[in-house]
């Protein structure tokens, strides 16, 4: 039976498995390369990961046959004495795409989380599983998923998976904060650059510049005390004015995000319309957010004498 730090270091014998998180990273960006999915924030922990990543199926539509096959055969090629064979990948690529089922149907597994998901910790697993010469799961169970319905959700997501290493304990600011995209971010900031996904061909910006939101996740690290739940210290970065949220409402769900929500995240409008859509009349988080959407008609910060 495995322990549980899968990535971290085993407590009862010192050897570390630390080198697999490089493991995870590398295989999130090949991954993000292959897939129509755009990964906005990673972090890979001790014995889980974190993804915040925007699936486009309309990616996938513009490709053409021949690019399906070529996308799927770089996922799944055909191996020949523990060795890539290029030109047998290239002949059975050419009858994938000669064939439109297949296209089709790898068209779809290529724009798929579920898929994308699969061909990130299978491969891992039996990576580890040699290493440690074993069998059997190497993940608990099966992934949790969040869907996040507007940009504020998204960036609170964000800052909560990038704020990962910090909250629990192993880093002490986002530099130090190894295998995350915010250490990326920082290695790649551009000023004037708005902020986009850290991998994937997908080029969907939002609406705020890359410097700032690196700027609010430092800040948002910076504001967790061990004796108050949500102490603020120095200036709130002017972005929160532009999302409409208060500094205190942006905490709280940055720091709650999974407790206060399940299936969805968002305003309340967006959690009902999503409710909507899956058959139900209700989401949990709602009220959360209709705490959030009733401040936001409040001036976001307080007016100084």
């Amino acid at each position: 039976m495995r322990r549980a730090f899968l990535c971290g270091e085993d407590r009862f014998t010192g050897q570390s498995y630390e080198h697999r998180k490089q493991w995870v990273e590398d295989r999130l960006y090949e991954l993000a390369s292959i897939f129509a999915i755009g990964v906005y924030a990673y972090a890979v922990m001790s014995n889980h990961i974190h993804v915040v990543a925007h699936v486009a199926p309309y990616i996938a539509e513009r490709w053409t046959a021949d690019e399906v096959a070529q996308r799927w055969m770089r996922l799944c090629p055909i191996r020949r004495d523990n060795a890539v064979d290029e030109a047998a990948c290239a002949v059975r690529a050419t009858h994938i795409a000669a064939d439109p089922a297949k296209v089709a149907l790898y068209r779809e597994r290529l724009s798929s989380l579920p898929w994308f998901m699969r061909c990130l910790n299978e491969p891992i697993a039996r990576r580890a599983n040699r290493e440690d010469a074993c069998t059997g799961r190497f993940w608990e169970g099966r992934y949790r998923c969040q869907a996040l319905l507007d940009e504020t959700a998204l960036l609170a997501c964000m800052a909560y998976v990038d704020l990962n290493p910090i909250r629990a304990g192993i880093a002490q600011d986002l530099p130090s904060s190894a295998h995350t995209s915010i250490r990326r971010r920082l290695l790649e900031i551009d000023g004037a650059q708005l902020l986009k996904p850290v991998a994937g061909s997908i080029d969907r910006p939002l609406s705020i510049r890359s410097i700032d939101y690196v700027a609010l996740v430092d800040w948002s690290g910076r504001q967790r005390r061990p004796d108050k739940r949500f102490h603020l210290t120095a200036d709130p970065p002017a972005v929160l004015r532009t999302l409409g949220i208060t500094p205190e409402q942006w905490q709280a769900d940055v720091f709650t995000i999974e407790l206060r929500y399940w299936r969805a995240v968002g305003s309340v409008q967006t959690l009902i319309d999503k409710a909507k859509e899956l058959g139900q009349c209700w989401l949990k988080g709602g009220g959360a957010s209709r705490s959030i959407d009733q401040r936001r008609d409040s001036p976001p910060f307080p007016r100084r004498a």
